[in-house]
């Protein structure tokens, strides 16, 4: 046995020498003549180092105790960032991959919905609705005063977005850090993931406004879009998606679903909203009882397809977003002063929502705080603002962007320990509270 693994490693070493031999005579004989850069080839190369990127960032952010999406989007800072990576400035230009991170936007959107269903919109308490509304209002008042006194020289219209682009929590790590601790079925988690339903709704109809124009007619527009798409998706799509069952066909439930999300996506448009818009309605349209025919054969529902596409181009979305994030910019006084009170304007609009609470005994302070993450929506504004134009200039320049996403990191950051402290500091006050005999 082991002559025959020294014959075999021998043979294997006289493999890899030739091989290298022809390797090199191919090179210096093809010297000369001309070739064509293979866009494909830049791309895969973009995507090798994307991905592995999301997958270091992801992992070290969990086991620190973070979502992933908070890793992947400090690995684009730092591959954007770091002196010596001159090599890799192509990825944030490349237009392949951006259209790639845009799909990964559309799916991020539909997935968002998917997750959740018409009847969670109905089914919230007023409570949770009263929560979300004064959080989105009183967000978009504070950032967009926060940002015409320090961006004076930018438009009203930017003023505006960046206002806006605060309003959406991310509720999944105020979600974790609640399972953690065994506060998952209190009243005051129900009335975050509620109001958090209510709150991505209201992020959606605030983005496609105010990125075609904050007017009344692109208000009533966003409004009618989501609520037509909504109720006629509703009513048809169940009879088209058991017509596809039929079919018999491996992948058929996916390719329904995904023709789905890209034909409401187009249709918001052709009204000048965002197509992210669209893919947001398309997902809550689609539930579990679109799946039902497949599920019941032994075939994954459309929740589970959906999730390796997801695992692929969102992370692209996210390092993407990280890598064209100029952290020079924090460097400088006035960008720093300005990301800070960005952050501080979107702590303070979810903070005001605790006065919508209207059932006694819950913790307002302890709701308020699982209110203040923001994520994902909020990356989808940056990205967008960046790309759409107004007076023929980006609506967002370096510090509205760089803003956003330290909004980003420091909002993640903060709640969790936030969160454990404002519920420890209750669970403490009980036993004090017994041994005076009033409990």
């Amino acid at each position: 046995m082991s002559h025959l693994r020294k014959t075999q490693s021998a043979a294997q070493l006289a493999l890899a020498f030739g091989a290298v031999i022809l390797l090199a005579g191919g090179v210096a004989l093809s010297r000369g003549a001309a070739v064509v850069p293979d866009e494909l080839g830049s791309v895969a190369f973009g995507l090798a180092i994307i991905v592995t990127a999301a997958l270091v960032g992801g992992y070290l952010a969990v086991r620190a105790g973070q979502p992933a999406v908070l890793g992947e989007l400090l690995a684009g800072i730092l591959l954007g960032n770091l002196p010596g990576l001159g090599m890799l400035h192509f990825i944030g230009a490349d237009p392949y991959l951006d259209i790639l991170s845009r799909i990964g936007m559309l799916l991020l959107l539909f997935g968002v919905g998917v997750e959740l269903s018409v009847r969670d919109l109905f089914s919230v308490g007023a409570s949770a609705v009263l929560v979300a509304l004064i959080g989105t209002v009183s967000s978009i008042v504070i950032g967009t005063a926060a940002a015409t006194v320090l961006m004076p020289d930018a438009p009203l219209a930017s003023h505006i977005f960046l206002g806006a682009a605060i309003t959406a929590t991310s509720v999944g790590i105020t979600a974790r850090v609640l399972r953690d601790i065994g506060a998952f079925r209190r009243a005051e988690a129900t009335i975050i993931l509620g109001a958090a339903v209510v709150d991505d709704v209201l992020a959606l109809v605030v983005l496609g406004t105010v990125t075609s124009g904050a007017t009344a007619p692109l208000v009533m527009k966003t409004v009618g879009f989501l609520c037509l798409a909504i109720l006629l998706g509703v009513r048809l799509t169940p009879a088209w998606f058991r017509r596809v069952a039929s079919l018999h066909m491996k992948g058929a439930l996916l390719a329904a679903g995904l023709g789905f999300c890209f034909f409401i996506s187009w249709a918001a448009t052709l009204i000048g909203l965002s197509a992210v818009v669209g893919a947001f309605a398309a997902g809550l349209v689609l539930e579990d009882v679109h799946s039902e025919l497949f599920v019941q054969r032994g075939e994954p529902s459309l929740g589970e397809l959906l999730q390796p596409m997801i695992s692929f181009l969102v992370p692209v979305f996210f390092v993407l977003v990280g890598f064209r994030t100029n952290i020079a910019a924090l460097g400088r006084p006035p960008f720093l002063a300005f990301s800070g009170a960005l952050a501080l304007a979107a702590i303070l609009g979810k903070l005001a929502c605790a006065v919508g609470l209207l059932e006694r005994g819950v913790k307002r302070l302890t709701v308020a705080i699982g209110m203040i993450p923001r994520g994902e929506v909020t990356l989808v504004f940056a990205a967008l603002g960046s790309s759409t134009l107004s007076r023929h200039l980006p609506l967002l320049d370096d510090r509205g962007y760089t803003a956003l996403v330290t909004v980003v990191v420091l909002t993640t950051l903060i709640t969790p320990p936030a969160l454990k402290w404002t519920l420890s500091r209750e669970t403490g006050e009980h036993p004090r509270k017994s041994s005076d005999g009033v409990v």
